[in-house]
């Protein structure tokens, strides 16, 4: 389910990056030319051929693009490497071009290497990720401790942003499918469901073809390895978030012995098939939705729908279900919607305010607030355009998933998981929908030890509702090196967040000291 680290974003911009592997019920067949986001970075050089060094040319547009301006004391460059489609058959035709930027900080001394970052989603922009972290601890970016020690490379992978984009939904359906009911009743809502789900997975197939199953996490992290290469590391440094820490375990697998340091922060577990991995991030939010109620009833001064927050957001899903609020720009506020403005707040516990008041302004007839929160989630722009975070994120899902279940099996977990997770249950089995269908191959991950690796931090927060805490020590013991770091917040990620973790994290990533066995980090 897309959604950021923990950023302080909107002091930086008004936009999105992504996490852990979950999509939203519909989609539909794409009409548009699938052209990359605009950017101007990687034109200016020849992409790098994988075994060589890459050529870096300054771009500084690309934070100007995003923030209107470049972080103060920064520089940035950019460049690609041309990876082959299929590592497995590496002359069998095509290639990607994997896009990169590396910060620079003018202040840099006694430099270690390169820190390559991977906000997750999968879908999301590690290029713009990199930005966003360069702007400093302040603004909820990199300390100048590592950024005075490290080049810091974000990198968009394959099929997404600046790299190769995979783009075969329209912005048409992109609206339709976060309008649409994300609990469908009766056997005519669900089929229609289906009906939509077969169209998009027949879209996708028709314009893709065979090259649906290159989009795979295991492709992508052998480009990891290309990247490293490139920017002339002999081990890798990574700092990967939610989906990014699937993306660095699976390089710790296959690579073990060109890890310098990995943290991982937003567990998912490998070991979960796609059913119990969708199934655990409905527990995960309903947890966190069940935190933002408690937090409401706490502090009822904050919170303009408290003591019963819940009970506001079901009777504002059931209202909109007979008689939606319209928005400025006409569409109407759905329960789809209103859903996915829920699940856009609740990914930091700033959020919280955010929703309640965007609740209470529902009620009084006004979805402005609503729409907000949902168009961050969706990366929806004020053109009603949309990046291709979904579109990949669907096409990288659908490749890792194995086997799909098929559309029966996902209506019964849809009624069993309504009991078991009222708001968000239904939703997380829909979504499941488009795989069910995929014509693409199939490529799943691997899920073992890193045989040979080193001590690999893994970092959970016990409030997570995208990655669940629970995987935390799942990934840390399926790794075999993993050691746990815990941090006892709200919210998905939990690095940059408080001293505690802070200090813990970059203690390892500059002198390798791994943290204490057990340590948690309070909340504050």
């Amino acid at each position: 389910m897309p959604r950021t680290p923990r950023l302080v974003l909107a002091a930086l911009a008004a936009a999105v990056v992504a996490t852990a592997g979950c999509t939203l019920p519909v989609f539909a067949p794409e009409d548009s030319d699938g052209a990359a986001p605009k950017t101007s970075h990687a034109g200016k050089a020849p992409p790098a051929v994988p075994g060589t060094l890459a050529q870096w040319l300054p771009c500084p547009e690309v934070p100007q693009d995003l923030v209107g301006r470049g972080a103060q004391g920064m520089t940035y460059d950019c460049a690609s490497v041309a990876v082959p489609r299929d590592w497995n058959a590496p002359q069998s035709g095509g290639t990607y071009d994997v896009a990169m930027i590396r910060v620079r900080s003018k202040t840099q001394r006694d430099r270690i290497g390169s820190l390559l970052v991977n906000p997750g989603g999968p879908g999301a922009s590690g290029i713009d990720t990199a930005v966003y972290l360069s702007f400093g601890q302040a603004l909820g970016g990199l300390p100048s401790e590592v950024t005075d020690k490290f080049d810091v490379i974000g990198f968009d992978p394959r099929g997404v942003g600046r790299s190769s984009p995979v783009k075969c939904i329209s912005d048409a359906d992109q609206d339709a499918t976060f309008a649409a009911q994300p609990d469908p009743r009766s056997d005519a809502e669900f089929q229609q469901v289906v009906a939509i789900s077969k169209r998009v997975a027949e879209g996708c197939g028709q314009k893709y073809g065979d090259q649906l199953g290159t989009f795979s996490t295991e492709q992508a992290a052998k480009d990891m390895d290309a990247l490293r290469i490139a920017v002339g590391d002999a081990k890798t440094t990574y700092l990967g978030f939610s989906y990014g820490t699937l993306l660095g375990a699976t390089y710790a697998q296959l690579f073990p012995d060109k890890i310098r340091a990995l943290v991982l922060d937003g567990a998912i577990d490998p070991t979960q098939d796609f059913i119990a991995g969708s199934e655990s991030q409905a527990k995960g939010f309903e947890r966190a939705f069940t935190n933002f109620s408690n937090w409401c009833r706490a502090t009822a001064a904050k919170c303009p729908i408290a003591p019963d927050a819940r009970k506001a957001v079901t009777d504002a899903l059931a209202k909109a279900e007979v008689s939606p609020v319209k928005g400025n720009d006409g569409r109407d506020a759905t329960a789809g919607w209103i859903l996915v403005a829920v699940i856009s707040s609740l990914y930091t516990e700033s959020g919280w305010q955010q929703l309640a008041k965007a609740v209470d302004k529902l009620q009084a007839g006004n979805a402005e607030a609503v729409f907000d929160l949902a168009d961050q989630y969706a990366d929806r722009k004020q053109d009603g355009s949309y990046s291709n975070l979904f579109d990949a994120n669907l096409a990288v899902n659908c490749a890792d998933s194995g086997q799909a279940p098929t559309a029966e099996r996902i209506r019964q977990l849809q009624g069993e998981w309504r009991a078991k997770y009222p708001l968000f249950g239904s939703t997380l089995a829909m979504g499941m929908l488009p795989c069910a269908f995929w014509p693409g191959k199939k490529d799943p991950y691997p899920a073992g030890p890193a045989k040979g690796a080193p001590p690999i931090v893994v970092v959970g927060t016990t409030g997570d509702p995208a990655t669940p805490y629970e995987n935390t020590a799942e990934l840390a013991g399926m790794l075999g090196t993993g050691q746990v770091l815990t941090w006892e917040g709200e919210g998905h990620t939990a690095y940059p967040s408080t001293t505690c973790i802070v200090s813990a994290v970059d203690q390892y990533l500059i002198n390798l000291q791994v943290p204490q066995k057990g340590l948690r980090c309070p909340a504050r």
